[in-house]
């Protein structure tokens, strides 16, 4: 039985690994955050990767980001060559000024390449990244949004970025024609809007969350740069 304590133990520890570098910053702005800054971050510039997250990981616990997402990708062991950024929402809808506080700060405190500035969210974290992109998208490179929607308001400015839009059909708590009513308001601004607009097969409001471990969806977000 000892033997199978250190193995387990062991496991464990090499399993945290990856997570050497992931630590929380709370007190220093509005929503508490996760982030993981790459080894190579003290001599290279990094792009940044925000990730926020749906309702049900709401609250004052910040380990509740970890239970899907992008920080439970890394931590089933995906690398991920970005500063990774995940904000804790208390409750309520995402703030997009206050996300932009949270990039402000890791700009001025980390080695940041301000033209790869990337942000995505699913299902209240898909509004909270079309609404922030539809304000700030001037502050950021491209954007994913799954299984939300946004402003239609929006339409014009969310054109000016690329953006990669997804949702399961079989949607039964945020409905497709959300994120379609942003869809159809881009295209109506601009036809030649670099937009993808995936529809799931059998995608429910659940199981969309396969696309934070598939290869496609960082590396689609990572070829994007601005001028």
């Amino acid at each position: 039985m000892k033997l199978k304590h250190f193995l387990t133990a062991l496991l464990i520890l090499i399993s945290s690994i990856g997570f050497s570098q992931l630590k929380t910053i709370t007190n220093q702005t509005s929503y508490p955050f996760w982030i993981n800054v790459p080894k190579a971050e003290s001599t290279e510039k990094q792009p940044v990767l925000i990730f926020l997250h749906g309702k049900s990981l709401s609250g004052t616990d910040l380990n509740r980001v970890r239970r899907y997402g992008v920080l439970h990708a890394m931590d089933k062991g995906r690398k991920i060559p970005a500063i990774v950024v995940a904000p804790q929402l208390a409750k309520g809808s995402w703030n997009p000024d206050k996300v932009l506080e949270i990039l402000e700060y890791v700009k001025k405190n980390y080695n940041v390449d301000e033209s790869r500035i990337y942000v995505c969210g699913m299902s209240l974290g898909g509004y909270g990244t079309l609404h922030f992109a539809g304000k700030h998208a001037d502050k950021i490179t491209a954007a994913v949004a799954i299984c939300g929607g946004g402003n239609v308001s929006d339409g014009c400015k969310l054109s000016t970025i690329p953006l990669w839009i997804q949702h399961g059909d079989k949607d039964y708590i945020v409905p497709m024609s959300e994120s379609q009513k942003v869809v159809n308001a881009i295209r109506k601004c601009n036809e030649k809007a670099n937009l993808i607009f995936s529809i799931i097969k059998g995608g429910n409001h659940g199981n969309v969350e396969r696309l934070f471990h598939e290869d496609a969806l960082y590396n689609w977000l990572f070829e994007q740069k601005r001028e």
